[in-house]
């Protein structure tokens, strides 16, 4: 029996390597003639990066930049080859690098990202892959592109400093000092949302409460984020707010568009990466998780889009993750079977510290089941 296996993190508790090298383990210990293949996922969000890295055997690149309160960190990026880098924005203005206090939209700032990919350039990469997710700025990438040389300028032409604050003041940018070497690179984008820059269903409407945004706030930075759109299109001549993934890392996706780069889903980014697919054809049983399986789970995170694939190849697949939230059936539709790995009644933390346990039992009951069809 072939069975491909590709997991998402369970965040916060292990990488989908991690869960990935469990469940392999389970199946081998029910089903010792299995023949079982690894293809960690994910989705462009935390977890990118050394996913890749692990997966294409790439290796990585200490650098220091400003994180996403304006402060230098110690981060990394990958390389993957002699021309390609990838870059995981959560590493360098990541909502998990502030304090839940510390968490303001107006204060954050996407500078880092744009530091990062100057370096890329420095070092003669010719391609960027960038894991779009997790970041805790709505600053629309104006921080970015504040670092690659754009400037901004308030109405009196005092120029700006690059917080989400800022673009508040804007009235004028200025693209002079642009670092014309990013038009020679390939930016591949693999965004997680699909949400466009402004609107109830934007950037700042749907996504900055949970970076720390107030109801005013949140309002202010909407607006601000629509009259910046019109800004950046006087350079760009075009207007790219309400594409899909504009609205992805507080609007870092609608900036790196705006210089040339290509979004995509990104479990059908990283899973091409992989040769996903072609794993998944030639399996007998696919089986896929995540930590927490709900409503967003069906909105391009990496499980749905490995149900995709198996459901294109007619393979059954499996969905086993830390909780499930299916009060609409949807999941159960989208999947063969799905399961939790909790087997009774148990706080968040308690499942946490017990995932490898866990997901291993739940793993040798499902496999015992399999076994008796198998019969």
């Amino acid at each position: 029996m072939k069975i491909t296996v590709a997991p998402d993190s369970f965040k916060g508790s292990l990488s989908a390597s991690q869960a990935a090298k469990i469940i392999k383990k389970a199946i081998k210990n029910s089903l010792l003639s299995a023949e079982v293949t690894l293809k960690p996922m994910a989705d462009g969000g935390e977890g990118t990066l050394d996913t890749l890295i692990e997966v294409l055997g790439g290796n990585k690149i200490n650098i220091v930049c400003k994180g996403p309160l304006g402060n230098n960190i110690h981060t990394y990026y990958g390389v993957i080859n002699e021309e390609t880098a990838i870059i995981e924005i959560a590493k360098i203005c990541g909502l998990t690098l502030i304090q839940n206090e510390d968490r303001n939209p107006e204060k954050t700032t996407s500078y880092g990202v744009g530091e990062v990919i100057c370096d890329v350039i420095d070092r003669g990469f010719t391609r960027i892959i960038i894991g779009l997710g997790g970041s805790a700025t709505n600053d629309g990438g104006y921080g970015m592109l504040n670092a690659l040389g754009v400037k901004g300028f308030d109405e009196n032409g005092r120029e700006l400093s690059y917080f989400g604050s800022d673009l508040y003041k804007l009235k004028r940018l200025d693209w002079s000092r642009f670092d014309s070497r990013v038009e020679n690179i390939i930016i591949s984008v693999a965004n997680d949302v699909n949400n466009p820059l402004c609107g109830q269903n934007g950037a700042s409407y749907i996504y900055g409460k949970q970076k720390g945004g107030t109801k005013e706030q949140i309002k202010k930075l909407d607006e601000a984020l629509f009259n910046y759109s019109n800004e950046v299109a006087e350079y760009t001549k075009r207007n790219l707010q309400n594409n899909e993934g504009s609205g992805a890392a507080g609007g870092l996706g609608f900036a790196l568009s705006s210089i040339g780069a290509k979004l995509t889903p990104g479990a059908k980014l990283i899973g091409n990466k992989i040769n996903l697919q072609s794993s998944i054809a030639s399996a007998d049983l696919v089986i896929t998780g995540e930590g927490k399986s709900d409503h967003q789970t069906l909105n391009g995170k990496a499980p749905i889009y490995v149900s995709h694939l198996a459901k294109k190849y007619t393979k059954p697949i499996i969905l086993i993750s830390g909780s499930v939230q299916n009060d609409n059936q949807a999941l159960t539709n989208a999947f063969t079977s799905v399961f939790s790995i909790t087997n009774k009644p148990m706080t968040l933390d308690d499942a946490m510290n017990q995932v490898e346990k866990l997901l291993y039992n739940q793993i040798i009951q499902v496999m015992t089941l399999i076994k008796l069809n198998i019969k």
